[in-house]
């Protein structure tokens, strides 16, 4: 029973530490130089193609914003979930661990997966100071997440 609970307590912290580490990293990207100005945000390349399908038309500029927002913060809500049930039987806080998490959130996805996918340009086309700025918000991300999951799952144990 203690381990199902585990579980529970687990994902839903790591959700919310997701979801809030999403929003975060979003307000730390509006001080970052997370990429060239002329480009898009990967999920925004997928979400105007789906409204062009859809809707006939591509997104304007103040429905961007609001659409990248929403496609971000649910995929960070996801990973959170994933990364809250592995740390489902740790209560504590380890800042290195929300490091980690940030690191390689960053390199599986904007240093890896998305260029592979054709969404987003390769490291090696994408100057290092952008990929600097780029890892920093991910870490930022990882970091409050880490944070939130372990405060929240502390929290929800000591209501039992």
């Amino acid at each position: 029973m203690e381990n199902k609970g585990n579980i529970a307590r687990g994902i839903i912290s790591g959700f919310l530490g997701g979801l809030v580490g999403s929003m975060v990293k979003s307000a730390a990207e509006q001080f970052l130089e997370v990429r060239e100005i002329d480009e898009e945000a990967a999920q925004m390349t997928v979400i105007d193609d789906l409204s062009e399908k859809i809707t006939g038309n591509q997104l304007s500029g103040v429905s961007e914003q609001i659409a990248e927002q929403f496609a971000d913060i649910p995929l960070g809500a996801s990973v959170g979930a994933a990364y809250g049930y592995g740390k489902k039987d740790n209560d504590e806080i380890n800042i290195i661990d929300g490091v980690i998490l940030g690191a390689t959130t960053w390199a599986s996805t904007h240093e890896t997966s998305l260029p592979m996918a054709g969404i987003e340009k390769g490291p090696e086309d994408v100057p290092i100071t952008t990929q600097l700025q780029e890892l920093a918000a991910h870490l930022i991300f990882g970091v409050t997440t880490e944070v939130v999951r372990g405060l929240i799952s502390q929290n929800i144990k000591k209501l039992r």
